[in-house]
């Protein structure tokens, strides 16, 4: 690790950022990252093969903390975030700070992060950030999960124990990457976040830390809805269905009962909606259903390797 860029020998920190054909988003994320107050990191980026000219911006940004790798190929968020956080804990960081790129973190947020971390010290399993979105309201989509059924309601205090995450901001050491492995990147896209911070949550306490405060830069501020998406997105949809099937059949009964109603419930607003389409809708829903009762994907591991330098 180049010493300059800490600031005391505990505070080894990489955000890792995945980013996709969104160049003028990344643009304002990585600024936010690198304008942190006190608390500084390295700033690692994943791109999935963007076509938009993000690779040549980002290696003439004249900040070595900023560093760069191609995945080759659109592997998702999923796959984004396996390939950076094995990234992160093969190159020695200590701790790894994950976000998208229409993350805009305020300046202390990562402080905030810290201060929490010193004051734990360290017992837990990840901290989480209260997601807002642009007009300073909470972001629907980015609420964290007080149990797994159930989001939280309260942003007040110091922290609250919490058993989901979004990747829109979550802290946690590398040493939890090493035990815990790496997200499941044939997940592709949606709910990698939830089932990665509810397997770290089944076994050490997790938090959100009020303090710590982003943007979420998202078009509206709405859940996902399969009853009002756009045909051309409405395919994406079959990964979502099929990765719930999987994280919340570890739920045991709870679970699975979580799934039936939710998917019945979205079938219903699928056919009391204005929108075209609605067997196909509802046909996404049922068959993304039935892959996931097929879907076991293998947990991936890293192991730490300290001697290697993190410009690697």
């Amino acid at each position: 690790m180049d010493q300059k860029h800490r600031i005391s020998p505990e505070q080894n920190i990489a955000a890792v950022v995945v980013t996709y054909n969104r160049k003028e988003l990344l643009v304002q994320c990585i600024e936010h990252i690198l304008n942190q107050q006190d608390i500084f990191c390295d700033v690692l980026v994943v791109d999935n093969a963007s076509t938009d000219g993000t690779a040549q911006w980002v290696q003439s940004i004249p900040d070595s903390r900023v560093r760069y790798r191609n995945t080759g190929a659109n592997l998702g968020g999923a796959g984004g975030f396996h390939f950076g956080l094995q990234w992160a804990v093969k190159a020695g960081y200590d701790y790894v700070w994950i976000m998208d790129d229409d993350c805009l973190p305020n300046e202390d947020a990562l402080k905030a992060f810290w201060d929490a971390h010193l004051q734990l010290d360290g017992a837990y399993g990840w901290l989480s950030s209260q997601v807002l979105w642009k007009d300073g309201s909470i972001c629907h989509m980015n609420i964290q999960r007080v149990m797994p059924f159930k989001k939280v309601s309260d942003f007040s205090g110091e922290r609250s124990a919490v058993v989901a995450a979004s990747f829109v901001s979550l802290f946690l050491p590398t040493s939890r990457i090493v035990t815990y492995g790496l997200p499941i990147k044939e997940f592709f896209i949606w709910a990698d976040d939830l089932e990665y911070t509810r397997r770290i949550s089944r076994r050490e306490r997790c938090y959100l830390i009020p303090g710590s405060r982003v943007v979420h830069a998202t078009t509206i501020n709405s859940d996902s809805n399969i009853a009002y998406a756009t045909e051309e997105r409405m395919n994406r949809y079959s990964y979502s269905y099929r990765n719930e099937v999987y994280l919340y059949r570890r739920e045991g009964l709870p679970g699975w009962l979580w799934i039936l109603g939710k998917y019945g419930y979205h079938s219903l607003q699928v056919l009391i909606s204005p929108t075209d389409n609605k067997l196909g809708r509802i046909g996404v829903i049922w068959k993304g259903f039935v892959r996931g009762l097929s879907f076991h994907p293998e947990v991936e591991y890293v192991e730490a390797l300290s001697t290697q330098n993190c410009g690697a």
